[in-house]
């Protein structure tokens, strides 16, 4: 499973290799020459698109960094949305953070995260970021009748979950990080649907 949405059409091909080429282009800068040290004319140089291109792509120098802001927020709501029917929602949840983990833990974005956790400005950032992917997945649940949870509940609940990632994705074995914390959410939905749910267990024995 890709962590990527895969565009369709030759223009959103097209925009979509540009915005890659873009954040491949930061990547490289910031790893090579430290994140404070790189400006968006760099960035958009390297790239050979124009500044005003590059900021039709990503709204700020930080979100050049976390290239993958909609993907992972998309990823949460469709988790709710998208899941098949005979899976419970925990369980595509827990699914999804497991994709998400796995790909922030790859060889490839290890460095890329190592600059993020010591960078107080991107470290800022993500908290808002992650506050944003929250809010998206609360209005998914409240969306969902089959849940019964209210706005309270789902707040609570969402916000719960995007915190399990931003906690495991910062451990050093972040799918055992998983394992420990994933129990807490279930006892807490439990604790807050107002329709009994069966328990996750019972889907991955």
């Amino acid at each position: 499973m890709t962590i990527e949405s895969v565009p369709v059409g030759r223009r959103e091909r097209k925009k979509a290799e540009t915005r890659r080429r873009i954040a491949e282009s930061a990547r490289r800068l910031f790893l090579t020459h430290g994140y404070d040290e790189v400006g968006i004319r760099d960035v958009a140089a390297d790239a050979d698109v124009a500044v005003t291109t590059l900021f039709s792509h990503f709204a700020s120098k930080e979100a050049l960094v976390f290239e993958l802001d909609d993907v992972f927020e998309q990823r949460f709501v469709r988790a709710v949305t998208d899941r098949r029917e005979d899976e419970m929602v925990l369980q595509a949840l827990r699914r999804e953070l497991e994709v998400m983990l796995r790909h922030c833990g790859s060889d490839a974005a290890r460095p890329i995260w190592s600059m993020i956790d010591e960078s107080a400005t991107l470290h800022s950032y993500e908290e808002s970021m992650l506050t944003r992917h929250a809010a998206s997945l609360a209005d998914a649940l409240k969306a969902d009748p089959e849940l019964g949870l209210t706005p309270t509940a789902a707040q609570t609940m969402s916000r719960f979950i995007v915190s399990v990632y931003s906690v495991a994705r910062a451990t050093s074995q972040p799918l055992n990080t998983l394992d420990e914390i994933f129990p807490m959410i279930e006892a807490s939905w439990h604790a807050t649907a107002a329709t009994r749910v069966p328990p996750l267990s019972q889907f991955t024995q």
